[in-house]
Order: C-alpha cells, then structure tokens, then sequence
C-alpha cells in the first residue's frame, strides 16, 4: 500500500490517543519508519501489522480500529488532500456511491503502481444500492464500512450498511446493502 495510507493510521493514532500511544504502536507492529513518504509503496504487511498493533496498545478490536480509520480517511484525509477528487465523484451520496466504481481509475492516474479494489453497483435505487467489493486483499470489509460511514456524515446523510457477503466466511468477495434518507442534502462542508 501506498504510504499515505500508513501516514493516514499515524493521523488516526495521534489525534485519538496521542503520539506516545503511535510510538508504541510503531514498535509492537517492528515498523522502524520514522516518517511514511506518501507516494511511496510499501509492504501491505505493514500496514497489517499496525492496525494489529493499534488494537493491542488501544485496546479495541481491530474491527473498530478499520472502522474508525475508513471515517477518519473520508472525514480528515481525503477531504484535506484529496478533495478535487472527492468533489469530482458527485454532489450527494447517492451520486457518488453510483461513481464509486470510477473513484480508483481517478487514483491511478496519480499513483500508477496502485493495486487498488474494484467496486462494482448494482440494483440501485433513490435511497438504496448494493456495493460489491472485490480486491487481493483480506480484512479490509470494516474500513471499507467505516469510509462509507463517513461519506454519510461528509453529505450529511447517514448511510445504514448490511452486510450480504463477506470475503472472510468464504464468499468470493464482500456485498454490502446500503441505505439512506432519499431526502439528501448534498451538504460536504
């Protein structure tokens, strides 16, 4: 994964429980960077490793570590250093949940060694779709929960997300259903 990945889970770390609890985590996980170059790739292992080491140091379940940081990476981090890209992917939620497929081609164009996953959209509706997620990676289905979470929050809409499928009970990749207020409000500030 790319290192702004890593510097976004340092951000989390430190802004919830400051940089003492992020040291920590640094060295349970034998991550020995002093700073992560965002265009630069590094490992997914270690990327692992740190969530792993955030939930033994905070004491919350991984689970909660990937949820907070998929809402921390939509509310904090995209919406600071990637915010063209956001605006570009639509005005409500429901535009850019049905753009979402389209969001990582944007990505590629800056960070072309991205592997990144694919979304696909299907039975969408005024205040409701399912959203396939599919990527090489494992364990990722509560951050991806967590960013949907926080695009609810950044267009003002809370998004009410089940569950249909999940890459971790064997099926070939995680669905989720997902639905809204069909009275949105577009607001992103």
């Amino acid at each position: 994964m790319y290192g702004m990945v890593n510097k976004a889970i340092e951000d989390l770390i430190c802004s919830r429980f400051g940089r003492e609890v992020w040291e920590e985590t640094k060295e349970r996980a034998g991550v020995e960077v002093d700073a992560f170059i965002s265009n630069d790739a590094y490992p997914d292992d270690v990327t692992y490793r740190l969530v792993a080491a955030a939930s033994e140091v905070t004491g919350l379940p991984p689970h909660d570590i990937l949820l907070a940081f998929g809402e921390h990476w939509v509310l904090k981090i995209a919406r600071t250093e990637y915010a063209g890209l956001l605006e570009a992917g639509g005005r409500t939620l429901r535009e850019f949940l049905i753009n979402l497929p389209n969001f990582h081609a944007r990505i590629s164009l800056i960070f072309p060694n991205l592997q990144p996953p694919r979304f696909r959209v299907c039975e969408a509706t005024d205040h409701s779709l399912q959203l396939h997620y599919l990527t090489h990676r494992d364990g990722l289905a509560a951050f991806v929960i967590g960013i949907i979470r926080g695009l609810g929050q950044m267009f003002g809409n809370p998004v009410e997300i089940t569950q249909l499928a999940a890459k971790q009970d064997g099926a070939d990749h995680d669905v989720f259903l997902l639905q809204w207020d069909s009275s949105e409000t577009g607001a992103t500030s």
